[in-house]
């Protein structure tokens, strides 16, 4: 077999459910890597970054686990990744793992959604959702998580499962005969059994294709359309399920139910969670246009007091729009939200999110949009990278008592990890001056040590 035959058959190896079979492809891929037998840019040489990627532990439109997350970012030459999953830590260790072994700064990260009953009245950034949010930590370092909080954790997963039968109960009634049973047709579609909305609508486009002679007509007559429409559909079967999606499970489908105050854990409980295991409470934002992302300004100083440290932006969205007037507004939203989460120190997680089909694999970050947002952007990474690696190191990461101590402010303290995350490479070198640091150290010796580092000192 031919190098370049064994390398393709490794890559699609790296998404592999059996975390054995990603582990020794990803570790061969690495040898041909360190051997020259594989040739890549340098790590980091694109300068562009995507922060929040989900994995196949909850759902990637391209398929790719943690590892292959790492492996797509070495090659591509990503300045830094991370990876973000709804609900759960399954893939932190992998990711964050496979990113030391290739040269790639990395963070890993949860996405779920709260209740904030102060905006209980207020949609925000979950359409036609009142008082609903979705919100993040970001940081992580293990999966694990301490004792105390270990039951929050598990009420994640809980509710995520009884939302998804419940879904499956409704519109099983509406698809009839191409129903499907959860433990049967959806859990075995996501390796850590925490499947979401989108393999639910993949079971569900199975069974039709594998029970129905005229599987046109029943989707047809399901979603409302003509059989020419759904001919049309057929042909991306990505915009088929993205329409079943549409139609079925959100706002005003079969299988949606509006949620309120108790379908959620509050913000309070998540943000005790992810403090909990070190890491940050990260706030999102959709676009600016809803009645609570108008009051940004009164919203984020809230979620602050609440222990938000940094803001989560999904830019493509945002400008890569066909419609100008539509794209102009939503621009200058992306400009305003940038400089208010400037001006309270919110450092910026951003990224593509890839658990939706047809989204980038990394933003565009030459567009002519992006220029002027680029290097809040970048410093944004470096400081999400800059905590994680020096907590896993030496516990120093930004919750730590020894950052509330040296860096009391949030001004410095962000500084001081944006310094770390740019001066530390993501190399054995970077890696080794690190793991001499200790909490006796000041943060002036900590930068400097890594300066001396870089200079090769």
């Amino acid at each position: 077999m031919s190098d370049a035959s064994r390398i393709a058959e490794l890559e699609a190896r790296l998404d592999d459910f059996d975390a054995d079979v990603r582990a020794n492809a990803l570790s061969e891929l690495a040898q041909f890597v360190e051997s020259g037998h594989l040739k890549l840019a340098p790590a980091g040489s694109s300068g562009v970054v995507n922060m929040h990627c989900h994995t196949f532990f909850s759902f990637n439109a391209y398929g790719y686990s943690p590892a292959g997350l790492a492996w797509l970012a070495r090659k591509r030459g990503f300045l830094a990744a991370g990876i973000v999953d709804f609900d759960v830590l399954d893939g932190v260790e992998e990711f964050l793992s496979a990113c030391e072994m290739l040269g790639v700064r990395g963070a890993a990260g949860m996405e779920t959604r709260v209740f904030i009953p102060e905006f209980a009245s207020r949609e925000m950034n979950s359409p036609g959702e009142p008082g609903i949010s979705y919100h993040m930590g970001i940081g992580f370092t293990s999966s694990g998580v301490p004792a105390q909080v270990a039951e929050v954790a598990a009420d994640l997963r809980r509710r995520a499962a009884d939302r998804n039968r419940s879904i499956v109960g409704r519109v099983n009634n509406h698809l009839a005969p191409a129903t499907i049973d959860y433990d049967l047709d959806v859990l075995p579609l996501a390796p850590g059994g925490t499947p979401t909305e989108r393999h639910i609508v993949a079971a569900y486009v199975r069974k039709a294709e594998l029970i129905l002679d005229d599987v046109a007509q029943f989707w047809a007559d399901r979603l409302g359309l003509s059989r020419d429409q759904v001919s049309i559909l057929f042909e991306d079967p990505a915009a088929l399920q993205n329409a079943v999606r549409a139609k079925l499970m959100k706002r005003g489908g079969v299988g949606y139910v509006q949620p309120g105050a108790d379908t959620f854990p509050t913000v309070d409980e998540v943000n005790k969670l992810i403090v909990a295991c070190g890491a940050l409470p990260c706030a999102t934002w959709l676009d600016g246009l809803s009645e609570g992302e108008q009051a940004m300004d009164e919203l984020l100083q809230l979620l602050i007091d609440k222990g938000v440290v940094a803001l989560n932006i999904v830019p493509d969205r945002n400008w890569n729009i066909s419609d100008p007037a539509i794209r102009e507004a939503k621009v200058r939203n992306l400009y305003d939200v940038v400089a208010l989460a400037t001006d309270l120190h919110l450092p910026l997680n951003v990224g593509t999110e890839m658990n939706s089909f047809g989204q980038k694999l990394v933003d565009d970050f030459d567009s002519l949009e992006l220029r002027p947002v680029r290097e809040a952007f970048i410093d944004g990474s470096y400081f999400i990278y800059g905590h994680t690696v020096l907590e896993r190191a030496a516990g120093l990461g930004y919750q730590s008592a020894w950052a509330a101590r040296h860096l009391p402010s949030r001004p410095e303290r962000n500084a001081f990890y944006v310094s770390v995350g740019r001066g530390v490479p993501p190399d054995r070198l970077g890696l080794d001056q690190l793991s001499r640091v200790d909490d006796g150290w000041e943060p002036g010796r900590v930068l400097s040590t890594l300066c001396q580092a870089r200079a090769g000192g």
